[in-house]
C-alpha cells in the first residue's frame, strides 16, 4: 500500500470509516492508553487538533491494550474517559493492537514506512506518533516521550 487512503478502521462508535475521508489534509496517528504514565498527552493532542484542525489538521487516536494492559476499558468507558479528563474531540477508533500477527495494516504500514531507532519497526510504548502528509503518505514517527507541543514546527511545515 502506497498511502494510508488504502485503509479503514472501526471508530469507538464501532462505525467503520474509510480513510480516503482525510484526503488532502495532515494526519497524527497515536496509540493512547488511558493509564499510562503519558496519559496526560491527551490535552497537548487535544491542544494541537482545536488550534490546527481548521488549517486541515487531524488526530486519530487508537486505544491499544498492548502495552503493560494500560487500555483495559471497553469502547465506552474510553470515550467516557478521553471526553472527560481531557475533552478530546479528535475522532478515536476502536481498541486495536499495533504490533504482532494481530496488528491493525495500518499499523503495519505505518511501521514499515518509519521504522523506529536502529530501524526496528516495532512499537515500543503507548503514544508513539506517526505524522501523515497532505499526500498520504508518512512524513516522521515520533516517539512516546516526544511532547505534541515539540511536534508543533513539523506539523506547521507539514501543513504548509
Amino acid at each position: 500500500m502506497s498511502d494510508i487512503y488504502q485503509f479503514s478502521a472501526p471508530r469507538l462508535s464501532a462505525e467503520p470509516e474509510d480513510f480516503s475521508a482525510y484526503k488532502g489534509k495532515v494526519l497524527l496517528i497515536v496509540n493512547t492508553a488511558s493509564k499510562c504514565g503519558f496519559t496526560p498527552q491527551y490535552k497537548g493532542l487535544e491542544a494541537l487538533y482545536k488550534k490546527y484542525k481548521d488549517q486541515g489538521f487531524e488526530v486519530l487516536g487508537f486505544p491499544c491494550n498492548q502495552f503493560g494492559k494500560q487500555e483495559p476499558g471497553d469502547s465506552a468507558e474510553i470515550s467516557e474517559f478521553c471526553e472527560l479528563n481531557f475533552g478530546v474531540t479528535f475522532p478515536l477508533y476502536a481498541k486495536v493492537d499495533v504490533n504482532g500477527e494481530t496488528a491493525h495494516p495500518l499499523f503495519n504500514w505505518l511501521k514499515a514506512e518509519a521504522p523506529g531507532v536502529f530501524g526496528t519497526e516495532g512499537i515500543k510504548w503507548n503514544f508513539t506518533k506517526f505524522l501523515i502528509g497532505r499526500d498520504g503518505k508518512v512524513i516522521k514517527r515520533f516517539a512516546p516521550k516526544d511532547k505534541p507541543e515539540a511536534l508543533e514546527s513539523e506539523l506547521k511545515a507539514a501543513l504548509g
